[in-house]
């Protein structure tokens, strides 16, 4: 079970549907680069690329893709070597043995029934072996059609930390952000959440005297308020 945060969410600032968009506005002039991490050039190369960053980093994923995307350019190549090939293809990425079965039944079901396309509709992409619900999300906001927000470990970290969610379960957390995040920035908001968390709100040590949302926070560790200074005896 991953750690909680929602106990660190202690002081009060105000409701949670007024701080939503100051933190949004604040998040976004402090990281002007927020944006997916992950490098594709094609809406294949995204739905591969969001397969393969299961269990491990993006910045791994881009060393792999860098040299998958060259031999591989459409799901027919995925099926035209032997699924031991694709395993060493993709090794350095972790759990490949179940990736690579993904995949494979992913671009047979491209092929079979979406003309070798990625479909455009929420619920098809679901049905692709290997994709869940993040995945999904994932692949519909790049390509500007945000159905909901991707919760990953960032967005549930910071989201708890924030006072936006009490809930533990990812799915039960995109529901309650959904409810208070405007739909036109559902698919900017957990990048700025996930660059944040990078950069300042650390899991173990989080950078609150450099955060720009300390005043908006529950779980700050700066004071709302300097304290008033005692008065010198005269």
């Amino acid at each position: 079970m991953p750690r909680s945060y929602v106990h660190e969410a202690r002081r009060r600032v105000g409701p949670k549907r007024e701080r939503v968009r100051p933190i949004i506005e604040r998040l976004r002039a402090v990281h002007p680069d927020a944006g997916i991490a992950l490098r594709s050039r094609s809406d294949l190369e995204l739905l591969v690329a969001v397969m393969l960053s299961a269990q491990t980093t993006d910045v791994n994923v881009n060393k792999v893709t860098e040299k998958l995307f060259a031999k591989y350019r459409r799901p027919e190549d995925y099926l035209a070597v032997q699924p031991a090939e694709l395993e060493r293809d993709i090794f350095a990425t972790g759990f490949f043995r179940q990736k690579t079965k993904a995949l494979r039944g992913t671009m047979t079901m491209l092929l079979e029934e979406f003309d070798g396309r990625v479909p455009d509709d929420f619920d098809d992409l679901l049905r692709l072996p290997g994709v869940a619900r993040k995945t999904a999300n994932v692949v519909s906001a790049e390509r500007g059609r945000p159905v909901g927000i991707v919760v990953d470990t960032h967005v549930r970290r910071l989201s708890q930390r924030l006072g936006l969610t009490k809930q533990e379960d990812p799915v039960k957390i995109e529901q309650d952000l959904m409810r208070l995040v405007p739909r036109e920035e559902w698919a900017i908001f957990p990048h700025l959440l996930i660059w944040h968390g990078r950069r300042v709100c650390i899991a173990r040590r989080p950078l609150c005297e450099e955060c720009v949302l300390n005043d908006l926070c529950p779980s700050s560790r700066v004071d709302a308020a300097p304290a008033p200074r005692p008065e010198l005896s005269k």
